[in-house]
């Protein structure tokens, strides 16, 4: 029987979206249960049950979202990698001129390198092969930067803008290691330097 108005498949449009809502909010609940859990306790330390209890929610229920510990991490780690994402395309919005746009890019990545440091959980996470599509996502924003900076006279154009890209990620990644937020800026200025054009 078709129904038609606020009604699919005999069930309230409103009642799914509660349903929805509800099931996203438990996700989000495991978590950042999880993440504190770790960040707290080690990773080798923590169970299924401890973050059953810390996000309030029973283990058979936890169960029905993810089947172990390393799944719910691997979700955890894809979140912060999307708004990390999310968060370079407004700073890369937020400037007109392309060389200012990449500047302030590749500042902010630097910045976001040195807040997720360290650790077997970052070794873990780092690694995974299931991130390739935002690595991807990543290294063609800042070819795009890199390549419209150039055609402005802002970047050297005497190497791709590929590979000035990837020369630019990967100095950066080396904030993970560093001590202080003045260590990180100086790798930035470091890096930015390397891109002046060249007389």
């Amino acid at each position: 029987m078709k129904h038609d108005g606020p009604y699919t498949s005999g069930v309230p449009k409103l009642w799914n979206a509660t349903i929805d809502a509800h099931r996203n909010a438990v996700r989000e609940a495991v978590l950042d249960a999880a993440a504190a859990l770790v960040t707290e306790r080690g990773l080798a330390a923590v169970t299924m049950s401890q973050i059953a209890e810390s996000s309030g929610i029973g283990r058979a229920t936890l169960y029905k979202y993810f089947p172990d510990v390393e799944s719910i991490l691997r979700a955890w780690h894809e979140r912060q990698v999307g708004a990390h994402l999310a968060a370079l395309e407004q700073v890369r919005a937020s400037s007109a001129a392309p060389g200012a746009a990449l500047s302030s890019v590749l500042h902010a990545y630097g910045f976001i390198c040195h807040a997720r440091h360290g650790g077997a959980l970052a070794a873990m996470l780092h690694s995974d092969d299931g991130l390739a599509e935002a690595h991807r996502r990543l290294r063609d924003m800042v070819t795009e930067l890199v390549a419209a900076a150039a055609s402005a006279g802002e970047v050297r154009g005497d190497v791709p803008a590929a590979e000035l890209a990837d020369f630019c990620l990967h100095a950066l990644e080396a904030a993970r290691v560093l001590e202080s937020k003045a260590a990180v800026a100086r790798l930035v200025a470091v890096t930015t330097a390397a891109l002046q054009p060249t007389t």
